[in-house]
């Protein structure tokens, strides 16, 4: 079958027959390389995309320059949709809003009057009917050179007029404004920069074209938002962004402490900050920002933006505090970097900054030279014609003679002075007033004036040098038009983090109290005396800890597995707890024996009935999962011990008691730290005195200052540090038997 075959017979046109992939495939890719070259990718040589370029031209041929008065949005749009680009109103308006917004380019194309959206909300413009328009004066950049031969026109969609296919952009606007697209299987996002730097790399390359890419990175030190906010992204990732022409760049908020008070000054690009309030308010809602008490908008028009955050004392960390908002708010935004766009070739392709700067140079270089010759074509014209008029004032009285006895003058002067049809024609359209004698003159001048020039034109064009010079000279009296100074700040900081959930909570005094059945709960205050609380029928007082309220607390049971979990969790004091069960998974038959809270630094004391233990830092109790952590090997017949707190003293010894009435005090650095395991014999035990259910009842870590209770049912022994003396010995001897009276100990406790 043929590729072409007629439907029917009787139809006059045949119907193309393909298979339906071929045919999918086909428009796929017409539509997607509409997408990537008229719709989301600019150009390389005037830095615009499609609708913004027929924007701007629109507006200069309805005549809406800077010096212009302002025209409704709504006329300009009629005509950009009417004349150029057949798509939707409300988008055509969108595209324009976005080049009048100082917020969101960096160097507007268009001046609006009324209301253009605000940092809050971009899109929160009035209709085009409510607002005014006309082009900025930075749109001259792109337009100046519009009608002096520099570009090619192209038929509008319906042919009856004609348009640029690109602006003659005398600077790089495809770095100065950026722009985001995303089109069929690629996208763009152009950070914008600083006018005066990029130029300045610009001429650099232009005077020196094998600059390298540091040398360029001299000049342009990283993007320029529009907004005031700080570039964090350290130089080495600037340097490979525009090195391979893409990557991300991060910007943080500015802020400054006015008394007690935090005040945001600037924010980064595209920001809202009624955002970042509600960010705030929602953690402060969440209890997650005890440290903060209020939060306010100052903003006015004499500080655009002010943002006020209130801590809730003097002895907030600020920084910390910064930190956390800057890792958890849009106080601190990330942007994508893919300097993607279509070359001078027509296709589209990611380039690296010597790469895009090379060819924007290529591209002006073209337009210049176009210039420079329909310039000189002009002046070769009107020398042309000037050559006419003055033999024609040579010949006056000839000339009128002729014009006056023949019906067409125009061969019998061509004949006559040997004029072409150019010169023959411009004398015959003179008028009178221009035969004045003084006109002669004049024409010698303008003649004298365009020979000059038309050399100084042939000689710019003849020397690759005098039109770099010349392309040089125009890009610095651009950046001093206008240029200005760098708005955002590329200072290095280091990566903020956000708090953790224990920094965010207020620092008090909790003591955290076990009971037998495993109910824990948590009291304010280290005054409290657990033994005295109440507790559930049937059950009591097992072990507590003291801590501060951002601590974990860390549970042990009887398998010698730990638990941890956040102290501000548990239930208060004034309930009876909750169980250990209902948050964790103990193995079966487990019950919970003792409790540690701490920082994560802080050591403990960990020990069997055995006779064996050993120190470790408190971070090796916690445990992410339900099952717990295995963390002490308990020897057969032996029970866990409740953990005992060691403090950081050289002189801290280790008191340890059996239930025969032995007593052994040495000094804590006798005893090994360990992350995990049985531990080392503590206390030594003979095998009759264990047989017999001798066991160890207590170990705890004593300094000088402190006092230990040896307890002998409701009665207890004091003993000192001092007191200890007449039991000291090496670590795992038998050590020295209790007054009587105190030979059937069955716990040991720290004094309070």
């Amino acid at each position: 079958m043929s590729d072409t075959t007629p439907i029917s017979e009787s139809a006059n046109l045949p119907f193309e027959q393909m298979p339906l992939r071929q045919y999918a495939e086909r428009a796929y890719l017409d539509y997607s390389m509409y997408v990537i070259l008229d719709r989301a990718l600019p150009h390389v040589g005037d830095g615009l995309k499609p609708v913004q370029r027929r924007i701007v031209y629109a507006m200069s041929e309805l005549g809406l320059s800077a010096a212009s008065k302002h025209k409704k949005s709504a006329r300009t749009v009629g005509d950009v949709i009417g004349k150029f680009h057949p798509h939707g109103d409300s988008a055509c308006y969108e595209a324009m809003v976005l080049m009048a917004q100082p917020f969101s380019y960096r160097y507007p194309l268009i001046d609006g009057q009324g209301n253009f959206g605000s940092p809050d909300d971009p899109k929160s413009f009035a209709a085009m009917r409510y607002t005014e328009s006309r082009l900025a004066p930075y749109a001259k950049l792109l337009l100046a050179e519009l009608g002096q031969g520099t570009v090619d026109w192209a038929p509008n969609f319906d042919g009856t007029l004609k348009e640029p296919k690109l602006l003659p952009a005398r600077v790089p606007n495809i770095l100065l404004n950026g722009g985001q697209g995303i089109a069929v299987g690629m996208a763009t996002d152009i950070p914008p920069h600083n006018l005066r730097e990029v130029v300045s790399a610009t001429i650099r390359l232009l005077e020196k074209p094998k600059s390298t890419l540091d040398e360029l990175c001299e000049h342009i030190q990283g993007p320029d938002f529009p907004t005031a906010g700080e570039i964090i992204t350290p130089r080495e990732d600037l340097k490979a962004l525009y090195e391979t022409g893409h990557g991300s760049v991060r910007q943080r908020a500015v802020y400054e402490k006015e008394g007690d008070e935090v005040i945001i000054t600037a924010l980064p690009h595209q920001v809202s900050p009624a955002r970042v309030l509600e960010q705030i308010a929602a953690q402060m809602q969440a209890k997650k920002l005890p440290m903060v008490t209020d939060i306010r908008d100052e903003s006015d028009h004499e500080h655009p933006t002010r943002l006020v955050i209130m801590p809730r004392s003097n002895r907030v960390d600020i920084e910390g505090l910064m930190a956390h908002l800057f890792a958890t708010t849009d106080l601190e935004k990330s942007y994508r970097v893919n300097l993607n766009v279509i070359g001078n070739d027509g296709k589209p392709g990611v380039r690296n900054l010597k790469a895009l700067l090379s060819e924007w140079i290529d591209f002006r270089r073209t337009t210049v030279t176009r210039r420079l010759e329909h310039r000189l074509d002009q002046v070769i014209d009107r020398l042309h014609v000037l050559e006419g008029f003055l033999i024609a004032f040579l010949n006056i009285d000839e000339v009128i003679a002729i014009i006056r006895e023949n019906d067409e003058p125009k061969p019998v002067l061509m004949a006559r002075f040997a004029l072409t049809g150019t010169q023959a024609e411009a004398i015959l359209e003179l008028k009178l007033r221009h035969l004045a004698k003084l006109e002669e003159m004049k024409i010698r001048g303008e003649r004298d004036a365009l020979e000059e020039e038309r050399r100084g034109l042939e000689a710019t064009l003849d020397s690759p040098k005098k039109l770099t010079r010349l392309i040089r000279d125009e890009l610095r009296e651009d950046a001093d038009k206008y240029g200005d100074d760098r708005r955002s700040p590329i200072v290095e900081r280091e990566a903020a983090q956000a708090l953790k959930e224990t920094d965010l909570v207020p620092s008090e005094p909790v003591t955290v109290v076990l009971s037998e059945n495993g109910w824990i709960r948590a009291a304010k205050g280290h005054e409290i005396d657990p033994a005295e609380m109440n507790y559930k029928a049937g059950d009591g007082y097992q072990h507590a800890a003291r801590g501060r309220s951002n601590q974990l607390a860390c549970a042990i049971d009887s398998t010698g597995r730990s638990y941890s979990m956040p102290t501000h969790e548990l239930p208060s004091a004034r309930s009876l707890g909750e169980p250990l069960t209902g948050r964790f998974a103990p193995p079966d038959g487990a019950s919970f024996l003792g409790v540690a809270i701490g920082d994560a630094s802080d050591r403990v004391l960990l020990t069997t009935s055995a006779g064996y233990g050993f120190v470790t830092k408190l971070e090796n109790l916690y445990s992410r999962q339900k099952a717990g952590k295995q963390l002490l090997t308990v020897p057969d017949g032996a029970v866990v011990l409740p953990p005992a707190p060691v403090a950081e003293d050289e002189e801290a010894v280790i008191v340890c008691a059996t239930s025969g009435g032995h007593l052994l005090a040495y000094y804590l650095s006798e005893l090994p730290e360990l992350a995990r395991g049985k531990g080392n014999k503590l206390i030594h035990i003979p095998p009759k005195a264990r047989k017999d259910g001798e066991a160890m009842t207590g170990a705890i870590a004593l300094v000088k200052g402190q006092d230990c209770l040896v307890w002998a049912g409701q009665r207890y022994l004091r003993l000192s540090w001092s007191d200890t003396e007449g039991y000291w010995g090496e670590r795992a001897q038998r050590g020295g038997l209790l007054p009587r009276g105190f030979r059937k100990v069955e716990r040991l406790t720290l004094a309070d």
